[in-house]
């Protein structure tokens, strides 16, 4: 089933109250997406609603606006988002803070890793709108913490496919078990696997099919795509390690959430890069100013959201790097579309963790390029590589009046090789290679990976990845 009559072209049209409107304004949203469109009318007319749409479609406010609409004047938990992952709630419960701050809308987040008690004490304190992932909220639910303060009309599952690979379909059906039948449900899925259709069966009354199918992709060709495959924990390091070794010229990092950027940068300007974040946070004026910098070169890493590099036109851009792995094949290829330009060559980096494999495979399936698999360089390598583009550099370095006249003035004083090995030991310092010899996941256990993944695609069954066995995050 879809919406006969198209034609809506703002917010307005919606019937959302003004507060929420306003909110819509101030997020700078101006016309409906295609998921917003198809869903909107129908969840503001209360119904059930399961929807295919990519991550990055504008689906949190398509289920967003019409429950914060509804959550007004409502005192408690009125809407339920379980999302999969603790990133992901914290990114959902932020957005819709910010869609819904005009009408007093109070959202927390609920995830493994916070204090148990903040969390009830939080939610007691009016929330309306409840984002968290599954372990977290049945064991708040197995016991009895959140007893009177959640009755929610409204619940929505969030990249449930998601859920579904990450072995959270069983607490998803015992968490409806403590949930009002009397409530309106919306499934939100990239991927509808049978065992989705069968969740949705036991869980929705009634739902209107709604089904964004994505434009075909096509795929820059100048662009040698590369993925390295670490544990979570080595994230930072592996980008440091290929920073220092790869020396772009002009890199744009990619990163899934307005925090995650603020920190990357922080901490990539504390070991002595030039890096500024850019998000949607910032004023206009700041988020200017970076991209000036960026355009200018006056800085070289430039670490960024999806949502704040759209529209980003410079030139140039020599390096793209997934900081971490985007949500669909669509915002691969828009990512990496910066780079590789004017018959320019370019280079795609890809962070993936084994836990990742599936999107990495969709990546590959739907965008239809070649991403290789390389190591993460080893210290030895780095320090290597760093000597050799040095050594380019001094070939190239043209020799300036001035620097002939302080090194007549300084080997008065000094023996020349000894100044020599000062100006060395200066440019080691602004730019020290340091870190563990090794990053990342070898090519003998990358074999093994890459052997059950394609046997999972075969069989239909999950591979297993087991050096901390557990992956369930609550």
């Amino acid at each position: 089933m879809t919406i006969e009559d198209n034609s809506l072209q703002t917010f307005d049209d919606f019937g959302l109250h003004k507060d929420i409107l306003k909110g819509v304004h101030e997020a700078g949203f101006r016309v409906p997406s295609p998921i917003q469109q198809e869903s909107i009318p129908y969840i503001m007319k209360g119904m059930d609603v399961i929807a295919r749409a990519q991550t990055g479609t504008g689906k949190t406010a398509a289920f967003g606006l019409p429950a914060l609409h509804f959550s007004r004047d409502v005192s408690g938990v009125n809407v339920l988002i379980i999302a999969p992952t603790r990133e992901l709630a914290s990114q959902v419960s932020d957005e819709l803070y910010r869609l819904g701050r005009f009408a007093g809308i109070r959202t927390v987040a609920v995830y493994g890793g916070q204090s148990i008690s903040r969390q009830v004490d939080l939610i007691g304190r009016g929330a309306q709108v409840v984002t968290a992932t599954p372990g977290r909220l049945l064991d708040h639910l197995k016991s009895n913490r959140l007893k009177d303060k959640f009755s929610p009309s409204i619940v929505v599952l969030d990249e449930a496919d998601e859920m579904l690979d990450m072995g959270f379909i069983d607490d998803i059906e015992a968490i409806f078990g403590y949930i009002p039948e009397e409530r309106q449900t919306l499934l939100f899925s990239a991927t509808l696997p049978k065992e989705i259709r069968s969740l949705a069966q036991k869980i929705l009354k009634q739902p209107v099919s709604i089904d964004v199918i994505p434009k075909e992709i096509a795929t820059p060709t100048d662009i040698l795509h590369r993925y390295y495959v670490i544990e979570e924990r080595e994230r930072e390091e592996a980008l440091v390690r290929l920073i220092d070794t790869d020396a772009p010229q002009k890199a744009l990092i990619f990163c899934r959430t307005k925090k995650e950027t603020d920190l990357l940068s922080t901490t990539l300007i504390s070991r002595g890069y030039v890096a500024k974040a850019l998000h949607g946070d910032m004023e206009q004026s700041q988020r200017n100013e970076v991209m000036d910098s960026f355009k200018k070169g006056v800085i070289d890493l430039l670490i960024a959201t999806d949502v704040a590099a759209r529209g980003l036109d410079i030139t140039n851009i020599t390096h793209v790097i997934n900081f971490h792995i985007p949500f669909t094949p669509e915002s691969y290829v828009h990512r990496i579309g910066r780079t590789g330009r004017a018959g320019k060559k370019g280079t795609a980096i890809t962070l993936v963790t084994p836990l990742e494999f599936k999107e990495l495979s969709r990546i590959k399936h739907a965008s239809g390029v070649t991403l290789d698999y390389m190591e993460v360089p080893t210290i030895h390598q780095a320090k290597k590589h760093f000597k050799s583009e040095l050594l380019k550099k001094l070939e190239n370095q043209p020799v300036h009046e001035e620097a002939v006249e302080i090194m007549s003035e300084f080997t008065e004083e000094y023996d020349v090789m000894e100044v020599a090995y000062k100006a060395f030991s200066m440019l080691l310092d602004q730019r020290r290679i340091d870190g563990p010899n090794r990053i990342g996941l070898s090519s003998r256990k990358v074999t093994k990976l890459l052997y059950n993944s394609k046997k999972q695609s075969h069989s239909g069954r999950k591979h297993s990845y087991k050096p901390g066995k557990k992956y369930k995050r609550r």
